[in-house]
C-alpha cells in the first residue's frame, strides 16, 4: 500500500518538509498515534531548551510507537505538530528530514502557549495506514 503525494500546481509549493496531500488506498489498519513529547521511557525530557534534540526524540518515540503497531515511519500519513515557538520552523523540519525519508506526511503545525510541561517545545501526534 504504498502513499502517493499529491502535488498541485495550483498550490505554493511547501516551504517544510511535508505534502501537500498523501493518498493511499483505504486498506489495512489506521493507527492513531497520541501526542508524542521528548519525554523519554525512562520518565527524563530529552534536550530541555534545544528543538532539535527534542524533535529528534519525539520522532524517535514516533518511531517507537508506529513500529510495536507492526509499521514503520514511512506508513505515517498526517501528523500534527504542536509547537511553542514557529521560529524553530526551519530546525524542526531539519530533523524531520531526517526520519521521513520517503514521502512526506501531510502536516499541520501550530504555534501554542502551553504545554503538560513547561520544558516541551514540540508534540506531534500522528495517522499511520499499516498494510
Amino acid at each position: 500500500m504504498p502513499k502517493k503525494q499529491i502535488i498541485s500546481a495550483k498550490l505554493r509549493q511547501p516551504n517544510g518538509h511535508f505534502s501537500q496531500a498523501t493518498v493511499i488506498e483505504a486498506q489495512g489498519r489506521l493507527v492513531f498515534l497520541s501526542g508524542m513529547t521528548s519525554r523519554r521511557a525512562d520518565g527524563t525530557i530529552a534536550g530541555i531548551g534545544n528543538i532539535e534534540e527534542q524533535t529528534r526524540q519525539v520522532c524517535e518515540n514516533l518511531k517507537a510507537a508506529v513500529e510495536e503497531s507492526g509499521g514503520t515511519l514511512d506508513d505515517i500519513c498526517r501528523v500534527d505538530v504542536y509547537v511553542r515557538n514557529m521560529e524553530h520552523f526551519d530546525a524542526i523540519h531539519k530533523v524531520r528530514r531526517e526520519y521521513f525519508t520517503g514521502i512526506a506526511p501531510a502536516s499541520t503545525m501550530v504555534e501554542i502557549c502551553k504545554m503538560t510541561s513547561p520544558d516541551y517545545l514540540i508534540e506531534i501526534n500522528a495517522i499511520a495506514v499499516i498494510a
